[in-house]
């Protein structure tokens, strides 16, 4: 299985036209008020919704529900998010952690969002467009077979960051697009970007080359009381995004009483996962702990 590395380039023709005017211009946006099931991507397995579209761009969920799944069923949701620095990547990258919920008896969902080479859009909208996502699998979770206070999510890299924003509640770096009505029940986060500052990943230089933005994007700085519980994996040696900003994350988190998890691994960099770089290992052990970690939740479907 190889749940994040496949990479597409399905929608770089239609790059051009996606222009935000300005960094805090921010269209008016359709929200999808049925899962009307759209035509899938290239994800095998998986259908596809809408949950957010505007006049020149469209988003999609591609959702993979477990076998046996009946109407009346409420299982537990992994929504995950990809990775790419909030410039590349698609659902393709995710859509193995959506699998492998499914292959549990989860109902599994790979999320797109806006990124910068695709959408020509800041870290903020990819944010925001995690928020929307959570909240469309939510109004929508009788249709889905969900239950609504049981949607893990999760994200490797800058899609962990994006998973994170979703359950924390001080600040918004963003300008919000609906009311905020869902927190997930809990995170797992993967070579996380929670420091958005100069020690963390991208620094200013992602965000217009101003500090301020930077830091109001920084989920370690933004931590209060009541965040969901969280796991996270994180190599040593990862050179992408430091080690020690995991470390900080999980400290900041239990300062506010809030449970953390960091599961280290020795070897490795910041795809210390990946199969194609022999992380067969390292995957069989994130699906153990995180198989764990939401029966200690009680999250875990009892088939």
């Amino acid at each position: 299985m190889q749940p994040f590395f496949c990479h597409s380039l399905a929608h770089a023709a239609t790059a051009l036209v996606r222009v935000l005017a300005g960094l805090c211009l921010w269209p008016a946006v359709v929200w999808a008020a049925e899962p009307s099931e759209v035509a899938p991507l290239t994800l095998p397995g998986a259908q596809a919704f809408l949950y957010k579209a505007q006049a020149d761009w469209e988003l999609r969920l591609h959702v993979v529900s477990p076998a046996g799944l009946q109407p009346t069923d409420r299982r537990t949701a992994v929504l995950a998010f990809f990775g790419g620095g909030w410039s590349s990547g698609t659902p393709e990258r995710s859509i193995g952690w959506a699998r492998w919920a499914a292959s549990q008896g989860m109902v599994g969902i790979a999320a797109d969002y806006r990124t910068r080479q695709r959408f020509q859009t800041t870290p903020e909208a990819s944010i925001s467009d995690g928020r929307s996502a959570l909240a469309w699998v939510a109004a929508h979770a009788a249709e889905l077979g969900v239950d609504p206070h049981k949607i893990v999510v999760m994200g490797s890299s800058a899609g962990a960051h994006v998973a994170a924003w979703t359950a924390v509640t001080q600040g918004a770096p963003w300008p919000d697009e609906q009311p905020r009505s869902t927190l997930p029940a809990a995170l797992m986060l993967v070579s996380p970007v929670t420091d958005t500052k100069a020690g963390g990943y991208g620094g200013p230089a992602r965000f217009g080359d101003s500090p301020a933005r930077a830091l109001a994007a920084s989920v370690t700085d933004h931590l209060g009381p009541g965040v969901a519980p969280t796991l996270v994996f994180h190599a040593v040696q990862d050179k992408t995004v430091p080690y020690a900003n995991s470390e900080a994350f999980c400290a900041a988190m239990r300062a506010q009483q809030n449970r953390c998890t960091l599961v280290t691994f020795s070897e490795g960099g910041h795809t210390f996962y990946a199969q194609s770089q022999g992380g067969a290992q390292a995957l069989a052990t994130i699906y153990a702990e995180m198989q764990a970690f939401i029966e200690s939740l009680g999250l875990w479907p009892a088939l």
